[in-house]
């Protein structure tokens, strides 16, 4: 949805204070594109996961110290998780399927069938989109 007129005015007017406050941060946030900083993000999941599992194994090395051992192994697992949860977000929203618009893309949409090519298949709608469906329903009546 594109915005309004009044909108437009106040984001360029954002924009220029932004400039004029701190340039060496704009030009910062220019010049980064949404791939570097997922790939960015990628990389520190990474090394979280590879600090995960080095406290796991150090939890199991320390066997002589259960408490120690529990709290490492615990952290660690999930440290592991988190920055894998993590990492296959950011994986997905860098191919394009994590995105709102590609999710509804690749199902096939509403209509069946595309204007050329194979027939879609059609799918049955998120329960989000019934949601919508019965929101939008119960107020045209």
């Amino acid at each position: 949805m594109p915005l309004s007129e009044n909108e437009q005015r106040m984001l360029e007017q954002i924009e220029r204070a932004l400039v004029e406050d701190d340039p060496k941060f704009a030009s910062t946030v220019r010049s980064a594109t949404p791939r570097a900083y997922l790939v960015r993000r990628i990389r520190h999941n990474a090394v979280l996961f590879v600090l995960g599992l080095a406290m796991l194994i150090v939890g199991v090395v320390l066997s002589q110290m259960p408490v120690l051992t529990v709290i490492l192994g615990i952290l660690g697992f999930s440290i592991m998780l988190t920055a894998a949860v993590r990492g296959a977000g950011d994986l997905r929203r860098m191919s394009g399927r994590g995105t709102d618009h590609a999710r509804r893309g690749g199902r096939g949409g509403r209509g069946g069938g595309g204007s050329g090519g194979s027939p879609r298949r059609r799918t049955r709608p998120s329960i989000t989109e019934r949601f919508e469906e019965r929101w939008r329903r119960r107020w045209e009546g």
